[in-house]
């Protein structure tokens, strides 16, 4: 395990297709779950005073091994174990899913590089093709048609499995393995067989509006996010405002959310969080543009670091939010190896805003709210706001 500090990853949905990150648009079902590096984990062994009942770690340890012992899946007994505790955000993960899972934070992912959505008739089609990647090398382009995965059909089933499969189960979504896949564009129909590569994601996408307005979409807070927003910012026109789009981002690595709120703020707190008890401090970088109208536009999909932000940006009257309420997911979960190389994620504390406020639960209220934040209708919203707020400096 790396030395990271703080991190939010979505919860798996079931075995063999983990919901890493929002990868664009393919992987929008699921909850956020944050937790902290296993040698954070190590470093706050204070009394066990949190929400999660003590020796809960060790109970769900105790329960794999005791099942290993006796032949069963170590797997089977600690999600028992967890699914009894009452822990509302602990998951176990195997091994391969969990490596899986820190190679997404690090701006990277095993697959192909294709995004798909789909249709109303169910059909699956290629909305997106990463270049440099296997899909891009195989000339497959976006409006092709999937129709098949390693001969099982697609049609009709959910985007998130149909990824699953692109990017094979634990067992063979390694760099190298080959995937087969079925398509189709206009009346023809192929085959191909493509080689599964380590990609890049691209978590943060920038564009300019009319105006000048700079629109800074962060899809998830992977290893490197908060200083492309900064740049991002450093390169905006002068006096001109910002729109930080945080609709649909599932959480990350915290510390890249501390360093985008470092782009905004001139130091200060940007979250208290608790570990069994004990008090932890997260705060901003000093030297931040503090005078730039900014919008934070979130929805009912923006949970964990996200709101961690959004809830800074806000108390510290940094930005205006619109949009709808967001998630409300704001525990702390810590990693624990089990017997068998599985790694069980459990609530260990909660983080508070700046003012004090609790997530958990209740999500952050927009300063705006508007209902179709899931539309262009939000964008304009903010750039309504922006410009009042220009007019007001």
């Amino acid at each position: 395990m790396s030395g990271r500090d703080l991190f939010c990853q979505p919860r798996r949905i079931r075995r063999g297709a983990v919901l890493t990150l929002v990868f664009a648009s393919v992987l929008v079902a699921g909850a956020a779950t944050g937790s902290f590096s296993e040698g954070d984990r190590k470093s706050a062994s204070g009394a066990a005073r949190s929400a999660v009942p003590a020796g809960h770690h060790e109970d769900v340890a105790k329960a794999a091994e005791e099942a290993m012992a006796d032949g069963k899946s170590p797997m089977e007994a600690a999600e028992r174990a967890v699914s009894r505790s009452g822990d509302r955000w602990g998951a176990v993960y195997s091994e391969g899913e969990y490596q899986e899972f820190e190679e997404a934070l690090d701006g990277q992912y095993t697959g192909v590089g294709l995004w798909a959505r789909r249709e109303r008739d169910g059909r699956i089609e290629v909305t997106k093709v990463a270049a440099g990647s296997p899909a891009a090398a195989a000339g497959i382009h976006k409006g092709d048609r999937l129709r098949s995965i390693d001969g099982e059909k697609v049609d009709g089933q959910p985007v998130t499995e149909v990824v699953s499969l692109l990017r094979g189960d634990a067992t063979d979504a390694a760099a190298g393995t080959a995937v087969r896949l079925g398509l189709q564009r206009g009346t023809r129909a192929w085959i191909e067989t493509l080689r599964r590569a380590l990609l890049s994601t691209d978590s943060v996408a920038v564009r300019k509006l009319a105006g000048g307005v700079t629109v800074i979409r962060i899809a998830a807070f992977t290893k490197g996010s908060g200083d492309v927003v900064r740049t991002a910012v450093r390169q905006a026109p002068v006096g001109a405002g910002v729109i930080l789009d945080l609709r649909g981002n599932s959480g990350g690595l915290v510390t890249e959310a501390v360093t985008c709120a470092s782009a905004f703020l001139d130091g200060g707190l940007v979250a208290t969080y608790d570990v069994h008890g004990e008090q932890q401090a997260l705060h901003a970088d000093a030297g931040g543009d503090t005078t730039r109208p900014l919008v934070a536009l979130v929805d009912g999909g923006t949970m964990s670091a996200a709101e961690l932000l959004t809830g800074a940006l806000q108390d510290r009257g940094r930005a205006v939010v619109v949009g709808s309420r967001t998630f409300g997911k704001g525990s702390v979960q810590m990693p624990s190896r089990l017997a068998g190389g599985s790694v069980a994620e459990l609530t260990v504390g909660h983080y508070r805003t700046p003012g004090g406020r609790s997530v958990d639960g209740r999500g952050i209220t927009p300063d705006l709210d508007v209902a179709q934040a899931d539309s262009t209708v939000a964008v304009q919203r903010a750039e309504t706001v922006l410009s009042g707020l220009g007019d007001a400096d």
